[in-house]
């Protein structure tokens, strides 16, 4: 909601000569065709390999590895219908705070975030807005659930002609340390909750995965979900879109710090959560994990 613009990178296609048709890696390839007139123009095969690296999967068979930017692009495509809800878009939004106008954010924030949230002409809603007990001190998560990509776009261009938002803008840089926000989607299988007032504590999980890791990671996690959700209801969970790539966020409600000792080892006692963990750690490069207490007016909380 404070409008920061996230760049996106183009993705250009990789071509080398040899083809730049991933549908090559399918078909029955002679490699001494391939080779030839490679071969006639004094190439060595150490340099065919250098120059392009594929790998033998049968006697006849050649498949290049995945380094297509079109590849890519269109699994991105693929990833986004096939894995999220696709009803919205979320925003999660941070703020690290300078500590000595912690207490004037809460504030602030308190007086502005409900009044955007239940402007009926803005398309989005607030999910909540937590800070952080755990992890990055004197900073804030805020989530929130646009009418789609338009909805996201109007609502801005809304914000930017607001006095009333030029005002608040003014009065939170003095005390901000550094902002940032992704958008992400949900993932079909793991809708986020509707406002709810629980009490207890939050814990936001965030994985880093291995770039086109997210497929198969979703396969095993929601295998794996129905282990946990025994002992304890998900929030929410999201891939992100816009922003930094290849992560995952996921959120859980405690009713207080033993207790998710407790429901976390309850889920290791159950078969397929051990398999879960094992298959899905190898696809994630790094973890974080934070404490978060819900803000007064949050509508999760």
């Amino acid at each position: 909601m404070i409008n920061i613009q996230s760049s996106d990178v183009a993705r250009q296609p990789f071509s080398d000569g040899l083809h730049n048709n991933a549908d090559v890696a399918n078909q029955d390839i002679d490699i001494h065709e391939m080779l030839a007139p490679i071969v006639h123009k004094n190439y060595s095969f150490l340099q065919l390999l250098r120059r392009r690296p594929f790998s033998f999967v049968s006697q006849n068979k050649i498949r290049s590895i995945h380094s297509s930017g079109i590849v890519k692009e269109k699994e991105s495509q693929t990833h986004s219908k096939l894995l999220a809800r696709g009803k919205y878009v979320h925003e999660l939004q941070r703020h690290r705070i300078k500590p000595e106008f912690v207490e004037d954010y809460i504030k602030l924030i308190s007086e502005h975030y409900p009044r955007i949230a239940n402007d009926p002409n803005n398309s989005v809603h607030l999910c909540g807005s937590w800070q952080t007990e755990i992890g990055q001190l004197d900073s804030f998560v805020h989530i929130w659930e646009y009418q789609g990509y338009k909805g996201y776009h109007e609502t801005q261009n809304r914000l930017k002609n607001d006095p009333n938002c030029q005002q608040f803008i003014k009065q939170l840089l003095p005390m901000l340390l550094s902002r940032y926000n992704e958008i992400c989607l949900e993932f079909a299988f793991w809708q986020t909750s509707p406002p709810t007032v629980n009490g207890g504590v939050y814990e936001l999980r965030s994985y880093e995965l291995k770039p086109g890791n997210l497929l198969e990671w979703e396969t095993h996690w929601h295998r794996g979900l129905e282990c946990r959700r025994q002992f304890c209801e998900p929030v929410g969970a999201w891939f992100s879109q816009l922003g930094a790539l290849n992560y995952v966020h996921h959120m859980w409600q405690y009713p207080d710090l033993e207790m998710r000792k407790i429901t976390r080892e309850q889920a290791w006692q159950i078969d397929g959560w051990a398999d879960t963990v094992y298959k899905t750690v190898r696809l994630i490069r790094k973890m974080e994990t934070e404490i978060l207490t819900p803000l007064d007016y949050s509508p999760l909380r």
